[in-house]
């Protein structure tokens, strides 16, 4: 897949995907970022990965964080995030993303998760970096799967099973962000989902706020973004995305596409084509 280098406002910033036709639920990325500042964003998957060189900075989980060269990048679901070059050169990365299900499939066990955004790890990072470079060139689907178990065998070493109050906390708000996700097309109210949580309008805005380090708005916006990201994957035309998750028209869904993922609605669909 060749990449889509006039995605960007800046010739020096590019970013390729590559989706398995054979493995639903896994999208690699690779990315050199010079000048774009991704906008906060979610992704409904993990997104997992390596520094190849550059700095990366981003706020994640509400901190500030720089990802230096060799190191792993280890991101939850439906965290909100942004990223930005800290070094006048830009960062050179890839990732996976990947859905919680399809890494209990493959790895046997559920309840992975990572408590550290950043983690040093030299060796790590160069042998994952060549894993995912093998995992993007690898056309047969055996082969791929083979990369994929071995990719996730070694990320496994960084992911830990919620304790069960630690679980508790994150569960608080599930029904909030299932009705988020089920309402996108939608005008949601602060007292809608204050009700959906059992809590009066603004203790829930706080409380949402202290877990998710995001307001209701920023979320619901995170979720329009990458529900409109995946129906674009799947083939439909912008506009009709647009209307689907809540936008205003697709002018608004360009403009907020290429914020957060660095390329248009239209530009994404081409380099998924090829």
């Amino acid at each position: 897949m060749q990449g889509v280098p006039h995605s960007f406002d800046n010739p020096a910033d590019t970013a390729e995907f590559r989706c398995p036709a054979h493995r639903s639920g896994v999208e690699l990325y690779r990315a050199h970022i010079v000048r774009h500042a991704f906008e906060p964003h979610v992704h409904e998957s993990f997104g997992l990965g390596a520094i190849e060189s550059g700095v990366e900075r981003f706020r994640y989980r509400g901190a500030e964080h720089l990802a230096p060269p060799d190191s792993l990048v280890l991101m939850n679901p439906d965290e909100l995030h942004t990223g930005c070059a800290e070094t006048d050169g830009g960062w050179r990365y890839r990732m996976v993303y990947i859905d919680q299900a399809v890494v209990a499939e493959i790895a046997g066990e559920s309840g992975w998760w990572f408590g550290d955004a950043v983690h040093a790890d030299a060796a790590g990072a160069r042998h994952i970096t060549a894993l995912l470079d093998a995992l993007w060139l690898a056309r047969e689907p055996l082969a791929f799967d083979s990369l994929l178990l071995q990719l996730l065998s070694e990320f496994r070493r960084h992911a830990r099973v919620p304790r069960a109050a630690h679980a508790e906390a994150l569960s608080r708000f599930v029904p909030v962000i299932d009705y988020l996700r089920a309402h996108l097309a939608e005008r949601i109210t602060l007292n809608q989902l204050a009700a959906v949580a059992g809590l009066s309008p603004f203790h829930f805005l706080r409380q949402f706020q202290a877990r998710h380090h995001a307001t209701p708005q920023q979320m619901l916006m995170a979720f329009r973004l990458s529900a409109a990201k995946r129906l674009l994957a799947a083939g439909d035309a912008p506009a009709q995305v647009a209307a689907a998750t809540g936008l205003t028209d697709q002018a608004h869904l360009t403009r907020a596409f290429a914020r957060r993922y660095g390329t248009t609605p239209a530009r994404y669909q081409r380099a998924l084509q090829r």
